[in-house]
């Protein structure tokens, strides 16, 4: 029988809603959203979920100490949400709506808070009271708003919804509500990103005959020009960026010892590596059987995919130009989450 110790706290009828569905309701909720959201965030907003797991984020907050199971899960950077909420979902499109999305959220709360009294008791599920809906009505009303189609909001509400789940509607309310990009960036279309990050480099007028010495670009923020780095074909990301002297990067992240991407090992043994691949995936390697085990280990993805949206840069082989989104965190809590499911279902 599991002893994990539970932290209570009086949660406002909105939060109770959104705590009553575990990390596999989420999965089904964001899995339903798909097919409404637009090309540009489909790929990211998987990967932001893949990034901060309720699962994780849970084990943390019912451990008897925190800071212990962090340091037993060799958690580094920073893996909680509410030290991030404008900024953790910077590389999805529908960050530049952030504002919009972030005040209608809370107003859509504002509203649940206004019906419901507060308890500790999950609300009963009404059957027009899916996460999935409730996402999709919050993302209609920006759209209109804003005038734009639904499908560029869906994501970000999403994420906003997850956001609030993490950090509770308090901190949520109390953050800046800020866009993080510049002018340029923010005046990008879909298109021009999508164009952007299917883009290969040209080889040059007899490019078509070359083989070995090929060289892509890898692009690790897609609004910031100068974040990318060039790599040889068949090279994998991890051994690219460690050429890359273009900042000091241990200054700006302290896992970062060489190059944009944190690497400790290069045998896919640390798990330090992981990347998200927001454009580019079928030009990456196949995930061979040591990365598909170990990442499963790490807990950063469970999946049998040959190229998955989230990878060990330290294994994956570029033949063309990618584009990646680096975590601000890593650690290895696969087997722990494994166990704590185990234990549930024995309980």
């Amino acid at each position: 029988m599991s002893t994990t110790i539970m932290k209570t706290a009086t949660k406002t009828p909105f939060e109770s809603f959104l705590t009553q569905h575990d990390e596999e309701g989420w999965l089904a909720a964001v899995t339903a959203l798909l097919r409404s959201i637009h090309e540009v965030d489909k790929t990211a907003t998987q990967i932001w979920f893949s990034f901060y797991p309720l699962e994780l984020f849970t084990a943390l907050q019912q451990a008897a100490d925190p800071v212990q199971l962090a340091r037993e899960l060799l958690l580094q950077g920073d893996y909680y949400l509410k030290n991030q909420i404008d900024s953790s979902h910077k590389f999805i499109y529908g960050h530049r709506f952030w504002p919009e999305v972030k005040k209608a959220v809370e107003q859509h709360a504002d509203k649940w808070n206004k019906l419901q009294p507060v308890s500790n008791t999950p609300l009963p599920q009404a059957p027009d009271q899916s996460l999935a809906n409730e996402i999709l009505d919050v993302a209609q009303i920006v759209a209109r708003e804003l005038k734009l189609g639904p499908s560029l909001l869906v994501g970000i509400t999403a994420v906003a919804f997850m956001t609030v789940r993490q950090t509770g509607l308090e901190a949520f309310k109390a953050a800046p509500g800020k866009v993080l990009l510049d002018a340029k960036h923010a005046k990008k279309s879909p298109v021009q990103v999508l164009s952007a990050r299917a883009k290969d480099d040209s080889q040059g007028f007899f490019g078509f005959l070359k083989t070995v010495d090929k060289k892509w670009t890898v692009n690790h923020d897609e609004n910031d020009d100068s974040a990318n780095y060039k790599l040889n074909n068949a090279q994998d990301l991890a051994w690219g960026a460690e050429a890359d002297r273009s900042r000091d990067w241990r200054a700006l992240d302290p896992r970062r010892v060489e190059g944009p991407i944190p690497v400790e090992c290069r045998s896919a043994s640390c798990g330090t590596c992981w990347v998200g691949v927001i454009g580019g995936a079928e030009k990456l390697s196949d995930v061979a059987a040591r990365e598909g085990k170990q990442i499963k280990k790490f807990g950063y993805i469970d999946t049998t995919e040959p190229k998955p949206l989230i990878r060990l840069a330290c294994q994956a082989q570029a033949h063309g130009a990618v584009s990646i989104v680096i975590p601000p965190w890593n650690g290895v809590f696969g087997k722990h989450l494994g166990k704590t499911r185990q234990d549930d279902s024995d309980s």
